[in-house]
């Protein structure tokens, strides 16, 4: 960990553009900036109060290279709680390259990823959970993805957790002097009192644990397997869901071989639609690898719509039904939508006819877009999007995930440990472990090891 050199890197994306936003942080970040800017007023970047933007030029004596916009922050008011100074530059690659050389050959460092956030981290501007949600909210590409990492980074999840270790550790320590005064036999810690907050704590827990299934889906994005046979419109569902030509559509069966995927999003919570190969007997060897690719992305799928024809119903009813339980069976604990498409050309009889023998069939006409609605709503039906509604703490990330559930498992120790009256020195053991768990989450410990895996996915400038 070097925190005492200046590092510098891109804070915008790679790439052309309007503008660029190069950053610098350190103890002489201001000093390093103000050798090559030269302000439009005159004055000096280092005698310039923090958070103030100034005009002037980036220059490589004797030549010039790009009029810019110098913000300046002074430690510990800002994100690094370092020194900071950010260069808006035009997006020329050129001037970006240019700018990040002169700062390199004056002693500054390239920034590692995510070393501006670990410097944030280190120096208590953010605890581990936050920094972590930073990378959340870059990554955020739908309103439930963004509305999370906005509530952790502002220290949602971690004030929950802080609560709670907090509360813990002062029952720790009290039975922590009664082990001091064993030979006395005195009790500091209010046997009762710490029993209902076991049972608390449990509850937090198990809520917090339960909600990662939702938000590991609101992070990733619900896989939605389209299947049915050849010609039946799943590439046409799939165009009308994503309003675009994403599709090949064509009256010859079997034009879809290979499985396409797109994600949009509906009512905030993002959706991964999986057009798949008709399935069928075939003798086609591609079209037989594409089938077999179908059960696989069916097998990762969290819903499956099956599409069939509403005009050849009448005429291959059976087969559909065989097709159907085929479906139910195999795959039981998965919600199954069932379409009946191309419900335009068929007549109202035909249409009743199939809703009394099929249950809970939805109609659709994907080349016109009657249905597409409807079917959107049900697939949000299927989330339980209560707790993002409440504003309540949910768990996206797998290492806090893993974290809770070490918790738990040794707070469920604690309460059977108080439950068969053990002593308070067996009890301190669990209690400990359940306080570093506790403690991995919000980073109050922590090691290099850890640290560099989790802000090695971070990009470089944040």
């Amino acid at each position: 960990m070097f925190q005492n050199d200046t590092i510098v890197a891109l804070a915008t994306p790679s790439g052309s553009g309007a503008i660029a936003v190069i950053r610098l942080s350190g103890k002489e970040a201001i000093t390093i900036g103000s050798k090559f800017f030269k302000s439009i007023s005159g004055k000096s970047l280092s005698n310039q109060k923090s958070h103030t933007v100034h005009l002037g030029h980036i220059v490589d004596e004797p030549r010039v290279i790009d009029e810019v916009l110098v913000t300046i922050f002074k430690d510990p008011h800002s994100y690094t709680g370092e020194n900071v100074v950010e260069i808006s530059c035009h997006g020329s690659l050129y001037i970006q390259q240019e700018i990040i050389q002169l700062f390199l050959r004056k002693g500054c460092r390239i920034a590692n990823a995510g070393e501006f956030t670990l410097r944030a981290f280190l120096n208590g501007k953010l605890d581990l959970s936050q920094a972590e949600a930073v990378a959340d909210l870059i990554a955020s590409d739908s309103e439930a993805s963004h509305k999370i990492a906005m509530q952790q980074m502002r220290g949602g999840f971690s004030n929950e957790i802080k609560l709670l270790r907090d509360e813990l550790l002062n029952f720790a320590s009290l039975i922590e002097l009664e082990l001091d005064f064993a030979e006395e036999d005195v009790n500091f810690a209010n046997r009762d009192e710490f029993y209902k907050l076991i049972n608390r704590i449990i509850n937090v827990l198990k809520k917090l644990i339960d909600s990662f299934a939702f938000g590991n889906v609101i992070k990733n994005g619900i896989p939605v397997a389209i299947v049915g046979e050849p010609n039946v419109g799943k590439s046409t569902l799939l165009n009308a869901l994503l309003n675009e030509e994403r599709a090949i559509v064509s009256e010859i069966a079997g034009t879809t071989r290979d499985t396409i995927e797109d994600e949009i999003s509906i009512g905030g919570i993002g959706f991964r639609f999986i057009d798949t190969a008709g399935i069928r007997e075939t003798e086609d060897v591609v079209e037989s690898i594409g089938i077999k690719k179908t059960f696989e992305k069916i097998e990762q799928a969290q819903v499956v719509i099956y599409l069939f024809d509403s005009t050849k119903y009448e005429a291959q009813s059976s087969k559909f039904k065989v097709e159907l339980e085929k479906i139910k069976n195999k795959y039981p604990q998965k919600p199954l939508i069932i379409l009946a498409n191309k419900i335009d050309k068929i007549d109202d009889l035909q249409i009743a006819e199939m809703q009394t023998e099929i249950p809970n069939i939805k109609l659709l006409s994907a080349k016109t877009g009657f249905g597409v609605e409807q079917l959107t709503n049900s697939l949000l039906n299927l989330i339980n999007t209560g707790a993002l509604r409440n504003n309540e703490t949910i768990i996206t990330n797998s290492r806090h995930y893993d974290a809770l559930l070490k918790a738990f498992e040794e707070i469920q120790k604690v309460k059977y440990g108080l439950d068969s009256g053990l002593s308070g020195d067996l009890l301190a053991i669990d209690i400990r472990q359940a306080l570093y768990h506790f403690g991995e989450i919000t980073g109050e410990i922590t090691n290099d090891d850890l640290l560099g895996n989790i802000f090695a996915n971070f990009c470089i400038g944040k």
